[in-house]
């Protein structure tokens, strides 16, 4: 009996888990995750808010309502090109270390080892990054919510200091290690509530917002207005301010790879992987348009944003808007609080999804030795199957990148290009490896572009490179201390001295993805 069964077992096995084991891998963790809870977590990663909300103040600043709403438009049709092209390479290579697997396989074996240590780096700094994004601006809007609880900035409300702000920011940041540190199916289950909360939350904002404020923008003012904020940038230049105008959309519409990073957690990962990708790309395009629509026809004075004696202090552009349109009606705050604390949510959210990315990308290098103590990071808890001290590691960097919140002002501009460069970077590497390889030394998965698959790799390797540069351009002017955007000294200094690493050392033993299971020469497990 037991004989006869074994050929059930193997046709019965998972198309995702069969393709791993032809990669050299075995299955370790638990594959349980249906298209629905992907999609949820690559949802909730890119998030519909938690883009846009902190940078909407300062790109509606540098050029005025047009450039805005029309940027997001173009930033969502260049980002199909990548989504598309990392779709059909998840599709081939369904594994948790995704980009960094990938980038190893697709150089071949004369490169193959240092584009994936150049891919696996680049991700994990945008990665940890990507959860201090979310811990910061979901304590700035933290601060709002105080504030216009307590008062408005007007009344005596309380504003938190720097000290409070530090506190929410790690606060965060922990409480997200702590939930991580249970069972894939607790993340997995907040996830679904996480995308309909944006969903419904969305919706809630999209419609409502609008509709309250007691006047509205034109459709010429917020589709044709040319607005430059010479005064308060120092940008007096049309094009540069229209390229600064674009950040708030090129910093949103990332993440989509979190689908990639649980493939190896997820059924049928071949198929389910590039859907989840694509879906998450066209449900944000869609929802983040509208947002930015919702906020920009609710506009009600638009020097009074950044006025710093207004209700909010000037801090929080999108909490103004919010206030101004509740206040103005039914003169109190408690719908912009009520709403403020759904995109709060959103922050939330989206930083618990990142943190679950960022400890799969550490625990997948850790296993490949790629990251210094690695025995300790690629261990998996025995019971629940989760990369727990990858998920603190995570956390801790996350803690320390944010102290300087204490004396710096320009944090989350540094933080937010960390991220942008080091996640949106990442996705450079396999995408140009698959645009030049040979086509005969690449194995397709369900989701293949053929013929298609140079042009649309090429206008997604231009396209990304031209975002990594905007992030590393100064944001204000003059340029001083308060100002600077430490972004490229940053990263200058982190990347420095990961290739100085390679080159001193992790060249002579770093081969890029280790196989765990023994592959015979018929190529069977």
């Amino acid at each position: 009996m037991e004989h006869n069964q074994q050929p059930t077992q193997f046709q019965e096995m998972d198309s995702g888990e069969k393709r791993l084991n032809e990669l050299g891998y075995k299955q370790e963790l638990r594959r349980e995750m249906t298209l629905f809870k992907t999609l949820a977590i690559s949802f909730s990663t890119m998030t519909l808010f938690t883009g846009i909300t902190p940078l909407y103040g300062s790109s509606l600043q540098y050029a005025g309502p047009a450039s805005l709403v029309w940027g997001w438009v173009v930033v969502s049709f260049f980002t199909c090109f990548v989504g598309v092209a990392m779709a059909e390479i998840c599709s081939s290579f369904p594994t948790t270390g995704s980009l960094y697997f990938w980038a190893a396989h697709l150089a071949g074996p004369k490169w193959g080892p240092f584009s994936s240590w150049c891919c696996a780096w680049l991700e994990t700094i945008g990665l940890i990054a990507g959860i201090g994004t979310q811990a910061y601006a979901g304590s700035q809007t933290l601060q709002s919510i105080i504030l216009l609880s307590t008062g408005t900035n007007k009344d005596g409300g309380y504003f938190a200091p720097k000290w409070l702000f530090l506190c929410m920011y790690v606060s965060l940041t922990l409480i997200w290690a702590v939930l991580n540190t249970f069972a894939l199916e607790v993340i997995a289950f907040i996830d679904i509530i996480s995308i309909w909360w944006q969903v419904i939350g969305g919706l809630v904002i999209v419609i409502m917002l609008p509709l309250v404020a007691m006047t509205r923008k034109s459709a010429a003012y917020v589709f044709t207005s040319f607005e430059m904020g010479v005064d308060s940038t120092g940008v007096s230049s049309k094009p540069y301010a229209v390229i600064l105008s674009f950040l708030v959309s090129q910093y949103s519409l990332y993440g989509y790879d979190a689908a990639a990073h649980l493939t190896e957690e997820t059924k049928g990962a071949d198929k389910n992987g590039p859907i989840s990708i694509l879906f998450s790309i066209g449900i944000i395009a869609v929802f983040g348009w509208a947002y930015i629509l919702a906020l920009t026809f609710s506009i009600q004075d638009f020097s009074y944003l950044y006025d710093p004696s207004n209700e909010t202090a000037g801090a929080f552009v999108p909490a103004q808007i919010l206030y101004d349109a509740f206040h103005g009606r039914y003169h109190n705050s408690a719908g912009a609080i009520v709403l403020l604390f759904v995109i709060w949510g959103s922050f939330f959210f989206g930083g618990l999804s990142i943190t679950t990315s960022a400890a799969r990308v550490v625990y997948a290098l850790s296993r490949d030795k790629g990251i210094p103590y690695s025995s300790i990071w690629r261990q998996v808890h025995p019971k629940r199957k989760v990369p727990s001290n990858a998920v603190w590691l995570c956390a801790a960097i996350c803690i320390v990148m944010g102290l300087p919140i204490l004396k710096v002002n320009v944090v989350f501009t540094a933080i937010t290009s960390i991220c942008t460069i080091g996640w949106v970077g990442g996705y450079a590497v396999p995408i140009f490896a698959r645009m030049v390889m040979p086509e005969k030394n690449f194995k397709p998965g369900p989701f293949y572009l053929g013929r298609a698959r140079r042009p649309v790799c090429l206008v997604a390797f231009v396209w990304i490179c031209y975002t990594c540069s905007v992030f590393l351009l100064p944001t204000y002017y003059p340029i001083t201390w308060d100002t600077f955007n430490y972004a490229p000294v940053a990263l200058g200094v982190g990347l420095s001295l990961v290739m100085a690493w390679w080159w001193v050392d992790a060249r002579k033993w770093f081969k890029g993805p280790v196989r765990n299971i023994e592959i015979s020469s018929n190529g069977k497990v």
